[in-house]
């Protein structure tokens, strides 16, 4: 469980990305602790003001959650572009904003929606940047169910463990999209793209928590407040989100 200090550089972050959300814009809803305090940040605008926007979640979870908040939700069938998507993660590297996500089980369909968006935003707090990919969390592969232990052979032989996962210690966890999940551990990745590669043609891989070249903004909480980080810029000062009305 994060301290209470980090839950709050957690919900300023959150609370900073929520007011960058435009009216009459399709948003797209990530999954996770940080998200949902995004979510959580967004349904009190939409109560407030009135914002008129629909949104798009990536996982039942934050489905459940937008409906409690009455923020309208509609599906990619519907609208196939997406404005911009404000999701987690579970490292952020500094300059790239490369990333690894899925952590809470969603990277699929947090990765598709992220490739329907026109921005990709992170919120998160400073203990997650790091300067290479892999430094401190492991990275999560989805895999179809069937012959998954051939799957975890062929991930083997890059070099890693894959490691099933379970949900409370027993049963596999089951992904909304009714796969296994294989953490991988590589270690701090020089050329995250090399792996990236070897796990998209790895057959029984549905999809995998690296997310390359695809987030453009980020909302880091911390200490000395919220920075503001574009793709290939060094972290800078603290900076303040656009106000919006009624914030």
């Amino acid at each position: 469980m994060a301290p209470p200090e980090q839950d709050h550089w957690k919900r300023a972050a959150a609370e900073a990305a929520a007011r960058i959300v435009e009216r009459n814009t399709v948003v797209g809803l990530g999954s996770g602790s940080t998200a949902a305090l995004f979510v959580e940040a967004l349904g009190r605008r939409v109560a407030r003001e009135n914002l008129s926007i629909i949104c798009i979640p990536t996982s039942e979870r934050a489905a459940e959650q937008a409906r409690r908040l009455k923020i309208p939700l509609t599906s990619l069938a519907g609208h196939t572009q997406i404005d911009v998507t404000v999701d987690g993660a579970d490292e952020v590297e500094s300059g790239t904003l490369n990333l690894i996500k899925g952590h809470g089980g969603a990277a699929l369909r947090e990765k598709i929606v992220a490739s329907a968006s026109n921005r990709l935003v992170i919120v998160a707090d400073e203990t997650k940047l790091v300067e290479h990919v892999g430094a401190l969390v492991s990275v999560p592969v989805e895999v179809v169910q069937f012959g998954w232990q051939a799957t975890a052979r062929h991930l083997e032989q890059m070099g890693t463990r894959p490691a099933l996962r379970l949900r409370d210690g027993q049963a596999p966890f089951i992904t909304d999209g009714g796969n296994y999940i294989l953490d991988c551990a590589f270690g701090p990745m020089l050329n995250p793209s090399d792996i990236a590669l070897k796990l998209d043609q790895t057959v029984g891989v549905v999809e995998h928590g690296l997310f390359l070249g695809i987030a453009t903004q980020a909302f880091i909480g911390g200490r000395d407040g919220v920075k503001i980080l574009k793709r290939n810029a060094k972290p800078g000062a603290p900076d303040s989100p656009r106000p919006t009305a009624n914030s």
